[in-house]
C-alpha cells in the first residue's frame, strides 16, 4: 500500500472520493465537516492510501507533536482491513510527528475487544453516534410510512389532522437564529450545546455545498419545531432538531422527521441516520440520559446500531500519556475560553 497526501485535484473531489470508500461515506469525513473543524483548532489534511480517502483532523499539540483525528474514519468495512490501513498509516503519521491516531470507523463494537487486543486505547467518543438508530429508506415511501411503528404513524396522522404543516426553508441568518434559540430551548438542563456562530456556519456551510436542508414544523402559524438534516451518497443524516417547550400540537416533531425522511428518499437516500441514542442494552432504561431522545427516534426504527466509538492507537507513549494527563484538558479549557463552546 502506498500513503500520501492528497493533490489538490483530489481535493477538489474529495467528497466524492469519501462517497467511494468501502463504507459508502460519511458525511462528517466530507470536505465541509473538515472545514468546519478549523474552528476547533484542528488543520485539515486529506490522505489517500491506495485508492481509500480518509480525512484527517490535526490537533497541533506544542512540543508533544501532533494528534490525528479520523472522523468517522478510515471508511472500512471490516475489522481485518482497519488493521491493513493503520499498518501502513502509523509510519506515514511518525514522519509527520503525529503521537497518536484516533480513529471512528463505523465498524460494530462486537469488535472493540479486537482492537484491545491489538493495543488500541478506548477514547471518549466525538461523533455523536457511537450508538445510533437507523431506518431503511429504499422501498417505495407508503411502504415505509405503514412500516413504521404504530406510536409513530398515529403521531404523523394526528399532526396533519390538527393543521401542523412542515416547510423547508433556507438556512439565512434569521431562520438560523429561529432554529438555534428553538435548540437551546430544548436543551436547557438536558444536553450542552455549541455556539450560535457554529451551528450559523454548519447550517449555511452544507446547504451551500447542496448536502444539508433546514426545516420548520408551523402551527397557527408559528414556529414550533426544527430540523436540520444532510444527504451524503447514499445516506442521510438527522443532524439537529429542536421544539419549543410548551408542546401546542401533538406529532409536530414526528411530522417534521417524516417530511425529513420524503426529503432524504428524494434526494437518493437509502439509509436514513437518526444520528444518537442510547446503545442497544439500554435503550429501555429510563435512567439513561438519553433515553427520551431514543423514546423518539424509536417510534420510527426499533433498529439500534451500535459502532466500535473512539479508539486512539499510540505511537509515541510519552507524548500520549502527557497529552491524555494534561495536555488535552488545557487545550479544552482554552477552547472554551476562546469559543464559550464546550465541545472542540
Amino acid at each position: 500500500m502506498t500513503t500520501r497526501f492528497a493533490t489538490e485535484a483530489e481535493i477538489a473531489n474529495w467528497n466524492q472520493l469519501i462517497i467511494a470508500n468501502p463504507d459508502g461515506g460519511n458525511v462528517f469525513a466530507s470536505y465541509e465537516f473538515a472545514m468546519q473543524k478549523i474552528s476547533g483548532g484542528y488543520k485539515p489534511r486529506f490522505v489517500i492510501i491506495n485508492n481509500l480517502a480518509v480525512t484527517v483532523l490535526e490537533k497541533n499539540a506544542s512540543i508533544l507533536g501532533k494528534l490525528w483525528y479520523l472522523p468517522k474514519g478510515p471508511g472500512v468495512k471490516s475489522i481485518k482491513d482497519l488493521q491493513a490501513i493503520l499498518e501502513v498509516l502509523v509510519p506515514f503519521a511518525k514522519k509527520h510527528h503525529v503521537f497518536a491516531i484516533r480513529i471512528e470507523s463505523e465498524l460494530d463494537r462486537n469488535e472493540q475487544p479486537t482492537l484491545t487486543r491489538h493495543g488500541l486505547i478506548k477514547a471518549q467518543p466525538i461523533i455523536p453516534n457511537p450508538s445510533t438508530i437507523t431506518l431503511d429508506v429504499s422501498p417505495d415511501i407508503d411502504q415505509i410510512l405503514t412500516g413504521l411503528p404504530q406510536k409513530g404513524r398515529y403521531a404523523i396522522k394526528r399532526a396533519e389532522r390538527d393543521g401542523v404543516t412542515v416547510t423547508p426553508v433556507k438556512a439565512t441568518d434569521k431562520n438560523c437564529q429561529i432554529m438555534f434559540d428553538l435548540l437551546s430551548e430544548t436543551a436547557e438542563g438536558k444536553f450542552g450545546t455549541r455556539s450560535y456562530e457554529y451551528y450559523r456556519t454548519f447550517w449555511q456551510r452544507f446547504e451551500a455545498a447542496g448536502y444539508g436542508q433546514l426545516f420548520f414544523a408551523y402551527y397557527n402559524n408559528q414556529v414550533v419545531a426544527g430540523a436540520y438534516a444532510m444527504v451524503y451518497g447514499q445516506k442521510s443524516t438527522y443532524k439537529d432538531g429542536a421544539s419549543i417547550r410548551k408542546r401546542t400540537a401533538y406529532g409536530a416533531s414526528h411530522l417534521l422527521q417524516w417530511h425529513v425522511i420524503k426529503w432524504a428518499k428524494s434526494r437518493g437516500a437509502t439509509l436514513h441516520d437518526f444520528c444518537g441514542s442510547p446503545p442497544s442494552d439500554e435503550i429501555n432504561n429510563p435512567d439513561h440520559k438519553h433515553y427520551g431522545i431514543g423514546l423518539f427516534k424509536t417510534s420510527f426504527s426499533k433498529n439500534v446500531t451500535d459502532y466500535i466509538g473512539c479508539f486512539d492507537l499510540v505511537i509515541q507513549p510519552q507524548q500520549y500519556t502527557a497529552w491524555t494527563k494534561l495536555g488535552e484538558k488545557v487545550a479544552r479549557r482554552l477552547h472554551y475560553h476562546k469559543h464559550q463552546d464546550s465541545y472542540y
